[in-house]
C-alpha cells in the first residue's frame, strides 16, 4: 500500500476510535444522569412501637430514643450513602403506636409494609411482641432485628425465619450464668442453696423462669418459692411476704419495668432483704437508679455493660447529649448496635435491596457500640447475661470469662 493511502487508513481508524470514545462517554454521562434521577428521595423506615400501654415504659427507655438518635445522626450527616447512585439519601420515618397490643403490632407492621411501602421496618419492644410480628416480617421478606427479645426458641426460629436476627440471646444463657454465679457464692459459703423466684406471665418471664428451674436443679439449688403473676399486677405484697418466709438467700424476679419498680419498693417496705436480689427489665434503666439511689447497690439483673469500653463510652455520651437522659444498661446498646448493623449493611450494598441487605446482616462483620459484631446462625452470641449496680454503674459481671467482667458483690448491701 502506498504511504499516502496507509496514512489515510490510519487517520480514518483514529477518527472512528475517537467517535466511538465520544459516544461511550456520552452514554456514560447519560447513565450517570439516569442513575442520579433514579436515586430514591429517601430511605423509608417504619416502626410500630408501644407509645401507650404497659409496654410504654420499656419502649421509652430502650427503643424510642435509639431510633430517634439514629435517624438524627444519619440525617445530620446528609443521609445514608447509596453508592449505586453516589448519593446520600435522608431517612424518612413512618410510625404507629401499637398500644402495647400484639394484635395491633401485627396489624401496624402489615400496614407499614403493604400500604406505606416502607423500605425497612424496625421492631417493637419486648419478647412477646417481637415473636408476634415475626411471621409478618418473614412473609414479606423484611429483616427483623430482634434486639429486645430473649427466647430459647431463637435457634429454632432462626432456621424457620430466614430474615430474623435474634440479638439478645436465649433464656437458658441468662439463667445458666446467673445460677453459675450463685453456685460460686454458695461454694464459698456466702449464700445458702435456696432460691425464691417469681415471674411475669409473659414470654420473657415464662421462658426465663423455665430456664432457671433447669439451671437450679443442675447446680444443686432448691426452688423454695416459684410463682408467676399476671401483666398489670398492681400489688406485689402477697408475693413478697410469701417469699420472705421461705428462708431463701436469693430472690429472683423475672419482671417488666412497672413491676420491677413495684417489687423493689415493696421489698424495702416489707423488709425482704436477701443476700442476692435479682430483678428483671427496668433494673438497668436510669429511672431505677434515680428512684432508689444507694439502695440500688448490689441489685442484679440481666445485661450490664463494660463501662471502660471506648465504643460504649462514645455511645453513652452521644445518647445523653441527644436525648438528655442516660441510656439503659441492657438492651439499649444492643438496639443501637442493630441500627448500626442495618446502616452499614445498606451502605455496603449501596442500594435499597432488602434481600442483599439481609444477606449482608447475616454474613457481615460490623463495628458497633458494643464492639465488633458478627452473627452466628442469625444470632448474637457475645452478650452480657448478668449485671449488678456497683458504685453507681450497672457493671457486667457474667460471663465471668469475658474481658471487662467485674466481680460480683455478694451479699448485697442492706437497704
Amino acid at each position: 500500500m502506498p504511504p499516502s493511502n496507509k496514512r489515510l487508513v490510519l487517520k480514518r481508524r483514529a477518527l472512528k476510535g475517537l467517535a466511538a470514545a465520544m459516544a461511550l462517554a456520552g452514554l456514560g454521562g447519560l447513565s450517570a444522569r439516569a442513575a442520579a434521577q433514579e436515586a430514591p428521595k429517601s430511605v423509608r423506615i417504619g416502626w410500630a412501637i408501644a407509645k401507650t400501654g404497659v409496654n410504654a415504659g420499656g419502649t421509652a427507655a430502650t427503643v424510642t430514643p435509639n431510633y430517634r438518635l439514629w435517624v438524627k445522626e444519619i440525617n445530620d450527616a446528609g443521609g445514608i450513602l447509596l453508592k449505586a447512585y453516589n448519593k446520600r439519601v435522608p431517612v424518612e420515618v413512618v410510625e404507629y403506636d401499637d398500644r402495647s397490643s400484639t394484635e395491633e403490632a401485627v396489624r401496624a407492621t402489615e400496614r407499614l409494609i403493604t400500604q406505606d411501602k416502607v423500605d425497612f421496618v424496625l421492631p417493637p419492644w419486648g419478647t412477646g411482641t417481637n415473636l408476634a410480628v415475626g411471621p409478618t416480617y418473614e412473609k414479606h421478606k423484611y429483616p427483623l432485628l430482634a434486639a429486645t427479645s430473649v427466647t430459647d426458641k431463637a435457634p429454632e426460629l432462626a432456621k424457620r425465619w430466614k430474615h430474623a436476627f435474634f440479638l439478645l440471646g436465649t433464656g437458658g444463657e441468662y439463667a445458666e450464668d446467673l445460677v453459675a454465679t450463685l453456685e460460686k457464692a454458695k461454694t464459698e459459703g456466702r449464700i445458702n442453696n435456696k432460691i425464691a423466684m417469681v415471674n411475669i406471665a409473659d414470654g420473657f418471664g415464662v421462658e426465663l423462669a423455665n430456664a432457671t428451674r433447669k439451671a437450679a436443679k443442675k447446680h444443686g439449688f432448691e426452688l423454695v418459692y416459684d410463682k408467676s403473676y399476671p401483666i398489670g399486677t398492681q400489688d406485689m405484697t402477697p408475693v413478697i411476704n410469701e417469699a420472705k418466709g421461705k428462708g431463701a438467700d436469693t430472690f429472683v424476679a423475672y419482671s417488666y419495668p412497672p413491676d420491677t419498680m413495684l417489687i423493689t419498693e415493696q421489698a424495702r417496705t416489707l423488709g425482704l432483704a436477701p443476700k442476692v436480689m435479682f430483678t428483671g427489665v427496668g433494673t438497668q434503666f436510669p429511672m431505677f437508679k434515680g428512684k432508689f439511689g444507694k439502695a440500688a447497690e448490689g441489685i442484679m439483673a440481666p445485661g450490664g455493660i463494660d463501662a471502660a469500653s471506648p465504643q460504649m463510652q462514645a455511645y453513652l455520651q452521644r445518647f445523653k447529649e441527644a436525648t438528655g437522659q442516660e441510656s439503659d444498661r441492657f438492651a439499649s446498646p444492643i438496639v443501637y448496635a442493630s441500627l448500626q448493623m442495618l446502616q452499614q449493611a445498606l451502605e455496603r450494598v449501596g442500594r435499597i435491596d432488602r434481600a442483599a441487605v439481609t444477606e449482608e446482616i447475616r454474613s457481615g462483620s460490623f463495628e458497633t457500640a458494643i464492639g465488633t459484631v458478627r452473627l452466628e446462625n442469625q444470632m448474637l452470641t457475645r452478650l452480657w447475661h448478668v449485671g449488678q449496680w456497683q458504685g453507681g454503674e450497672f457493671n457486667a459481671i457474667a460471663p465471668t470469662n469475658r474481658a471487662g467482667a467485674r466481680p460480683a458483690v455478694i451479699p448485697k448491701p442492706g437497704w
